[in-house]
């Protein structure tokens, strides 16, 4: 038995519910009483995101295997990555600090790209398995830990600070974590959950129902 499609949604803020006609490529609804946008129509709702995290990904290797940057006084030079970082925290004992970094910095974005990477590769011809909607729960338990944002600002600091004492040569990871931010969030932008859980197989074998995206929404034009 085909399960229907749902033409009526609560408001994620205010919780009111309201039936939402069909959206056109690119619209998107604002709720009735808050206007909150509680859902869009995304032109291109697989392909810009894949291009964005295929194009992350890459980044993202560049920025954790080349040198965030280069030191030089008093005739020693020193380079350093995000995780040779990390380490040295460890080494001189902030364990906990060390940890945190390799977390937020390392760990959290490649998960959080590997797990949007192997969804949107897996809607690309619907439906897709019911394993899908487990890796979009870690992508969506992975984005708030992901703080390149933060790690960039801190160098930044760091940075301005150093140069007083020693010469700094920025380095080719500090410029691929910035792009990485960037990257990062045009997919938070460009990406919709609501539209993968549409190509996702229901958990009782049956086929999503044709198109129930398009039914949500109060339509006003993005």
């Amino acid at each position: 038995m085909a399960h229907p499609a749902l033409d009526t949604i609560a408001c994620p803020d205010c919780d009111l519910p309201q039936t939402i006609p069909p959206l056109p490529p690119g619209g998107s609804a604002r709720c009735a009483r808050c206007h909150e946008t509680i859902a869009r129509n995304p032109s291109d709702p697989i392909q810009r995101p894949l291009a964005l995290t295929v194009a992350a990904a890459i980044v993202y290797l560049i920025a954790n295997t080349m040198p965030l940057m280069g030191l030089s006084a008093v005739g020693r030079e020193a380079t350093t990555t995000i995780l040779g970082g990390a380490q040295q925290m460890w080494l001189e004992g902030s364990e906990i600090t060390a940890v945190a970094v390799a977390f937020c910095a390392v760990v959290a974005p490649g998960g959080y790209i590997l797990f949007v990477l192997s969804v949107l590769l897996a809607v690309r011809k619907p439906p897709a398995p019911p394993w899908v909607g487990d890796l979009l729960r870690f992508a969506a338990f992975m984005q708030p830990w992901s703080m390149n944002e933060v790690m960039l600002l801190g160098i930044l600091v760091a940075l301005i600070k150093i140069s007083q004492l020693a010469e700094v040569v920025p380095g080719v990871g500090i410029f691929s974590v910035g792009i990485l931010v960037v990257l990062l969030a045009a997919i938070a932008a460009t990406f919709d959950r609501h539209m993968v859980w549409t190509h996702v197989e229901w958990a009782d074998g049956t086929l999503p129902a044709a198109d129930p995206y398009t039914r949500l929404g109060a339509r006003i034009p993005a």
